[in-house]
């Protein structure tokens, strides 16, 4: 079987700045060490993506259409079609007063969040931060070397790998959701650390959303996704109950 647009599959990936070889992200562990970019948080290994379904980027997506499990590939992907080029104008002063106000020391280097955008400050120059805004990436021509290690065949499979890859959870494990599906509609309940999950009902509800849009549109015969949730007096710690 070769990958086709709408297949569910997983793969590994190194990616690189084309002209220094620098690696910026990889699932791949011992690369990630090597690089000095390893993050204790992530879980290395080959990730579950839909071919067409802008999980990586375009053209990676559109390379790997033709290949089979255990394929690899090396894509050669241009600034424009990876990170946009840089904009100078999103290079920009902020108030060194913003930065009090919140008690932080802006320092070259630091990564902020200002106004909803993300920024590396340049310089700090008596009253004024100057703030890069511009992607980590923008401008930069990029090559990554992809290997597809599955195709994805079994619905309960393709189902349990978009969880996987939307819901950032490490202490939940997926394979024990509960999966029902009747007359087009899939009920999915999530294993029961979920329910006491930390982040935001806003951050939730997105990642829920591009769950059941995944799969209503690339697995045939579902139309609707309902999520489950429901509590039992047994799922409640002691530490839980004392806090009531």
């Amino acid at each position: 079987m070769v990958v086709d647009n709408g297949n569910f599959v997983r793969v590994n990936f190194t990616g690189k700045i084309k002209g220094t070889d620098d690696v910026f992200d990889t699932t791949y562990e011992e690369i990630a060490q090597e690089a000095g970019i390893f993050q204790d948080k992530k879980n290395y290994k080959p990730i579950p993506i839909v071919v067409g379904g802008n999980h990586l980027l375009p053209p990676i997506e559109r390379a790997i259409v033709g290949l089979e499990e255990g394929d690899k590939k090396t894509v050669e992907v241009d600034s424009n079609d990876a990170f946009g080029s840089r904009d100078h104008s999103l290079v920009q002063f902020v108030p060194m007063k913003e930065f009090k106000k919140n008690g932080m020391t802006p320092m070259p280097g630091m990564n902020i969040e200002y106004r909803g955008n993300t920024g590396k400050i340049l310089t700090v120059n008596g009253g004024r931060v100057r703030v890069d805004f511009n992607h980590e990436l923008a401008g930069k021509d990029l090559i990554y070397d992809v290997e597809v290690t599955e195709i994805i065949e079994d619905d309960e499979d393709k189902i349990k790998s978009m969880i996987e890859l939307h819901y950032f959870n490490p202490k939940v494990n997926i394979d024990e959701t509960e999966l029902e599906l009747v007359d087009g509609v899939l009920n999915i309940t999530l294993p029961v650390l979920s329910k006491f999950d930390q982040q935001s009902y806003m951050d939730i509800t997105v990642i829920r959303f591009r769950i059941a849009r995944d799969i209503w549109g690339n697995i045939e015969g579902i139309t609707k996704v309902n999520f489950i949730d429901s509590f039992d007096k047994n799922d409640v710690t002691e530490d839980e109950n004392e806090e009531d």
